[in-house]
């Protein structure tokens, strides 16, 4: 895991919306953590985040450090721009990630790499953490690189 200091995303995009049941998440990533919810009746990781387990609907759930490495499950390359503040930096690779040390539960984000590269399904990645302390609020995205 690392933070970086370019960042991969340009200035200008919206702020995450940090609401109360994010904020463990927001706070983590801005620790340089990754942290997903756990349910405390079952055990069972998952991502996103909810109000209830997705598995035994229990309202015990809890906020847990994860390991910031997993492998590639999927990927896409979105060639136009979903916001004006990308216009010019496309493509870029988006990936669904799955964390083999937290129930494998998947998370999306971006693969940091040449807009040309190959992408390899299985590959091992792992988070970098990218802060954005310009936003009002700051946040901190999770990107993902390939492990050499």
């Amino acid at each position: 895991m690392s933070t970086t200091k370019t960042l991969a995303l340009p200035a200008g995009l919206p702020a995450p919306n940090q609401e109360p049941l994010t904020k463990p998440y927001w706070e983590g990533t801005r620790a340089g953590k990754l942290v997903i919810q756990r349910c405390g009746g079952c055990g069972a990781h998952q991502w996103g985040p909810e109000w209830l387990c997705h598995r035994c609907h229990s309202f015990d759930l809890g906020w847990e450090e994860v390991a910031p490495r997993g492998r590639i499950w999927s990927w896409q390359r979105p060639h136009h721009p979903v916001h004006p503040a990308l216009t010019g930096h496309g493509p870029y690779t988006i990936v669904l990630v799955e964390l083999p040390h937290a129930g494998k539960v998947r998370m999306v984000g971006n693969l940091l790499c040449a807009s040309d590269a190959k992408v390899e399904i299985g590959a091992d990645v792992e988070a970098v953490f990218e802060p954005h302390d310009e936003a009002d609020p700051p946040y901190t995205l999770v990107q993902w690189k390939v492990v050499d």
